[in-house]
């Protein structure tokens, strides 16, 4: 047998052997692909019910199905869109829903990447200790902290007014936010704060010029997870607000739509898709940092 010859042997031989292997291979991959397409479809489809329930008369949501609408005859109508821009604050309540979601946001997020810095890279007795108590308190029921802070905001005289709602949202989301970015800011490069220091650089400057640039996915993502905490919240800010139309935000005023004896439905939908619009558009714009912030600290270098 010739050179020539063996060498064909052998690539055959290998041939053979990988193609089970890439089968394999396409096979996972398309298995994979059929369930991120099912998960996805899933999560889909209630919103799209929503959607078209939206466009629909109270006879037709309660005596037909939504996908219903999607055949001829259309009947669709803005009635519920028209009737809850008009007749419920819906307008104020954006604004509400804004001025308690963006300081709420900000506060914690900027708290939170100080306080994440001083227990990652700078040493104090008892750092240890009191990063693992603050981590515990993610297990504290928020329910368990409603009576003594609305005590504490009604001796200072916060209760119905949105500072109170600012610091209950920041004490929630401090220990998750500090938690999320530490694991980022332990992933950093220990040579760029030895290179700081040498050049002369302060524990400010090495904050503001190395830290927040190289964080901003980890930040971005934290951003989305507490702003969408915050504007989708009912109870906290039912429970520090009250329920006066003045200062109600939009899951508030959503939630009146409907009283007891499950009346007004068909607003409901109208309503509530309204409300999603704000959440989408903040998801979307920050989609790339998202994953990236998600992943931070899992993987080291």
């Amino acid at each position: 047998m010739t050179v020539a010859s063996e060498r064909m042997a052998v690539q055959a031989g290998k041939a053979a052997q990988s193609t089970p292997e890439w089968l394999a291979g396409r096979l996972g991959g398309l298995a994979l692909h059929v369930a991120l397409i099912s998960i996805t479809v899933a999560w889909v489809v209630p919103t799209a019910g929503l959607f078209v329930s939206s466009f629909r008369d109270l006879n037709s949501i309660t005596t037909t199905g939504w996908w219903t609408a999607l055949a001829p005859p259309f009947k669709f109508t803005l009635d519920n869109y028209q009737h809850v821009l008009e007749r419920n604050n819906l307008g104020t309540s954006f604004v509400n829903s804004f001025m308690i979601a963006i300081p709420a946001t900000i506060i914690p997020a900027t708290l939170a990447a100080f306080a994440a810095y001083a227990f990652t890279w700078m040493k104090f007795w008892g750092r240890d200790w009191l990063f693992l108590a603050l981590v515990g308190l993610l297990v504290v029921p928020l329910q368990a902290t409603f009576i003594p802070l609305l005590k504490l905001f009604t001796s200072l005289g916060l209760t119905g007014t949105f500072p109170a709602v600012w610091l209950a949202h920041t004490g929630y989301g401090l220990p998750f936010a500090i938690y999320l970015l530490s694991n980022f800011f332990r992933a950093l490069p220990s040579d760029l704060f030895e290179s700081a220091e040498i050049d002369g650089a302060g524990t400010l400057t090495v904050f503001f010029r190395i830290v927040l640039p190289l964080s901003v996915p980890a930040i971005a993502s934290l951003v989305i997870f507490q702003f969408l905490w915050v504007w989708n919240d009912l109870l906290v800010a039912l429970i520090y607000l009250g329920g006066s139309p003045d200062v109600s935000p939009l899951t508030v005023t959503v939630a009146n739509l409907v009283n007891s004896l499950g009346q007004g439905y068909q607003w409901l939908t109208a309503a509530a898709f309204l409300s999603m619009i704000v959440p989408l558009v903040v998801f979307f714009s920050l989609q790339r940092y998202f994953v990236r912030g998600i992943l931070a600290g899992s993987v080291k270098g």
